[in-house]
């Protein structure tokens, strides 16, 4: 019997893309892949982030953006989840900042009616300077500043994006959480070296399962990104991955199996120095 069809378990699934510049092209291989997941029977679905642009330059993303509630890729999101009656994550959309020049790089909650439940925006913003590569969101991107968890039919579903991913403080603050979401766009040098150890322990610490959608592959800006999309479960073991190109990666969730690790290993009640 799979997975997804065991009684009490569901299906959720990441999407794995190789965005460009072009954003109604970027959403017409969303919808062909988030189409493949539901086919698949995935009730919980996430996007990587910057799914509908990655552009030629940082500042790109400056002239899509959308104020809430209104735009085309907000309207895309509402749309694709109510068609498919899922809960769909919006693994990032450039959003209107306070600052003039710059977005908020938020990630969307949709349920199944094409509702927005939730919205986070990032608030750890990458920089690196490594060699040839040099990235510094902090000049495109204006940082959020709360915490974001959402109720949903699958649990509470912590929300954070890439970079955030670097810093266990942010999950602590959740509180318990039983599905981590992680849209990402590692770089390749980054993730071949941190990428799977740091999804898996945010697993592991949380005894959460964790779904990190990812992009994958060359872009045309000259970057390349690490992919290797995953959903990991919360002992850390990895259910599915993709490692390169545009793709879906699929896995059963099982609430009374992690419930039992939690009573098995209560860890998350163990904690002592946060009363400090």
């Amino acid at each position: 019997m799979q997975a997804g069809t065991q009684p009490g378990v569901f299906r959720i699934a990441a999407v794995q893309m190789a965005s460009g510049p072009n954003v109604q092209g970027n959403l017409h291989e969303a919808a062909r892949l988030v189409a493949m997941a539901a086919e698949q029977g995935a009730k919980l679905v996430a996007l990587p982030e910057h799914f509908a642009i990655m552009g030629i330059k940082d500042r790109d993303k400056v002239a899509v953006r959308e104020a809430e509630g209104k735009g085309p890729i907000q309207q895309f999101l509402s749309d694709t989840a109510k068609k498919h009656k899922i809960w769909l994550v919006g693994g990032s959309v450039p959003l209107v900042a306070s600052v003039p020049g710059k977005v908020r790089n938020s990630c969307l909650l949709y349920d199944d009616k094409g509702e927005l439940i939730a919205r986070y925006d990032k608030i750890h913003l990458f920089g690196l300077d490594l060699g040839n590569e040099h990235f510094h969101e902090e000049t495109t991107i204006e940082p959020g500043g709360e915490v974001v968890v959402a109720n949903s039919p699958f649990g509470r579903l912590g929300l954070s994006v890439c970079y955030d991913l670097r810093f266990p403080e942010l999950y602590r603050a959740m509180k318990e959480v039983d599905i981590i979401l992680v849209p990402s766009a590692f770089t390749e040098t980054t993730g071949k070296a941190h990428w799977e150890a740091l999804v898996r322990t945010r697993a592991i610490e949380n005894l959460a399962y964790v779904l990190a959608p990812a992009q994958g592959g060359y872009h045309v800006s000259g970057r390349e990104t690490h992919g290797n999309s995953m959903i990991v479960d919360p002992w850390g073991v990895i259910l599915d991955r993709l490692q390169r190109g545009s793709g879906v990666v699929i896995a059963g969730v099982n609430p009374l199996y992690q419930a039992s690790l939690r009573k098995s290993l209560p860890a998350l009640t163990h904690r002592t120095l946060h009363r400090v």
